[in-house]
């Protein structure tokens, strides 16, 4: 099939590598022309493992980038992958998405020529719609909007030309950042939401490799239901790690290890060992905007989620936890101290909403002077904080330091054993077990 993405951030760009390894021709579409010089040149515009690899091999043969919307009508189906940042209260703002949608609906509007009558004086069957597939993640209110905007694209008000020309459906993405592509590859289900038997038809055409290489299961749905099993789906995972912090916060006021505790609770099949490792919290771009924007979007239909109110607040106060910890072994004003770890977590080079952002604000509060590293997200925490001092290396970071903060748990602070001993009086606060608790170390767990 040839397939368009319009957006080539994390999700898109791991949709339109992974769909050309599948066999399909693939367009993407992206307003900014250094994203699409990269991505024509055989490069990934972001960070994120065996993604450079598909981009090579496939760039200039089954994918390609442009920043024209008119390469939508040649294509089967088109993906919408565009961001929708938070608004102060935390609800969506679906500005950006709403305008890749009225465009592709104006793409495809613009290539459809009058119907002409056949020569016994009928005229041809319409041609099937356009599926415009919404791949971001949005409220199951919003889609209103969207589907607004599709019909002022093709220039009808939705009751007919618009449907005629094109139609909405919804795919949300499962992909964790660090491992998308594998988790593209290998996925725990699909969820196809539309209300059009001809969408569904391509969707089923689209993954139909997929589906026969793995079984994965496939939940055929409408698009409202389907978005909402996207926000459901985080939610709970959102609210599992709260619950598995708020525990590990309990152990270690009780003195003991919350790893031990949770392996054993894991051994239950009705909670699993899955996301039971406690620590600083969850960041990034899918928990906090996801739990954020359906906690709004309850509370405008009249309903307060208390639950969901409850893990963002434990999430919120672990980086405090972590930051008293150091306070009861160092007063690091004017003290130099590490942060290990920028990236809201390992195998990717995204901070939003890193938890090493409140820790860097917490430490500067405290007057201390605070130096940086991670092995890939230095320049990105850098349009954060540009002032900040940031390390080549672990190393460099730890010396004549305080002490260090570990943040993010990238395998490589696990063996920092010798970079550890050179600091004049080792104090390691840990926020994600990657360190080991040994002799000539003063440290601490978070909740162990």
């Amino acid at each position: 099939m040839h397939v368009t993405v319009v957006g080539s951030g994390y999700v898109g760009t791991t949709l339109a590598a992974s769909l050309a390894d599948l066999g399909h021709t693939v367009t993407a579409i992206d307003i900014d022309e250094e994203v699409v010089e990269t991505l024509n040149a055989g490069a990934a515009p972001i960070h994120e493992p065996g993604l450079e690899e598909l981009i090579a091999e496939h760039a200039g043969d089954r994918l390609s980038a442009t920043t024209d919307y008119a390469a939508i009508p040649d294509s089967d189906l088109t993906f919408l992958a565009v961001q929708t940042p938070s608004t102060p209260d935390g609800s969506l703002d679906p500005t950006a998405l709403a305008a890749a949608t009225e465009m592709a609906g104006a793409a495809l509007a613009a290539d459809v020529d009058e119907p002409v009558a056949d020569g016994d004086g009928t005229t041809p069957t319409d041609p099937v719609p356009h599926p415009v597939v919404v791949k971001s993640t949005v409220t199951p209110p919003a889609l209103a909007t969207l589907r607004g905007a599709l019909a002022d694209g093709v220039g009808g008000d939705g009751s007919s030309a618009g449907p005629a020309i094109a139609e909405l459906a919804t795919n949300p993405e499962f992909l964790r950042e660090g491992t998308a592509v594998s988790d593209f590859r290998d996925p725990d289900k699909l969820v196809f939401g539309t209300d059009s038997a001809s969408a569904l038809d391509r969707l089923e055409e689209l993954y139909a490799p997929l589906v026969a290489e793995t079984d994965v299961p496939v939940v055929r749905t409408d698009p409202e239901t389907a978005m909402m099993i996207k926000y459901a789906n985080n939610a709970f995972l959102a609210a599992k790690i709260s619950l598995v912090n708020d525990l590990g916060n309990a152990c270690k006021e009780f003195g003991l290890d919350a790893y031990e505790v949770m392996d054993a609770i894991g051994l239950d099949d009705r909670i699993s060992e899955r996301f039971l490792r406690s620590g600083v919290g969850w960041g990034g771009s899918c928990f906090p905007k996801d739990v954020d924007a359906l906690r709004a979007a309850s509370r405008t239909a009249g309903y307060d989620p208390a639950l969901l109110n409850a893990a963002v607040e434990v999430n919120d106060r672990q980086p405090e936890r972590l930051l008293e910890l150091l306070d009861a072994h160092v007063d690091v004003a004017n003290e130099r101290v590490a942060v290990l770890g920028l990236a809201f977590k390992p195998g990717t080079d995204d901070v939003r909403n890193s938890r090493a952002i409140p820790v860097i604000e917490g430490l500067r509060e405290r007057g201390a002077d605070v130096v940086g590293y991670d092995p890939v997200a230095t320049e990105t925490m850098r349009e954060r904080f540009p002032d900040l001092e940031y390390a080549a290396d672990a190393a460099a970071a730890l010396a004549d330091a305080a002490a260090a903060i570990v943040v993010t748990d990238w395998d490589e602070f696990a063996t920092l054993d010798a970079e550890f001993d050179a600091m004049a009086d080792p104090v390691v606060i840990d926020g994600r077990r990657i360190v080991e608790r040994r002799e000539g170390l003063t440290y601490e767990g978070l909740t162990w």
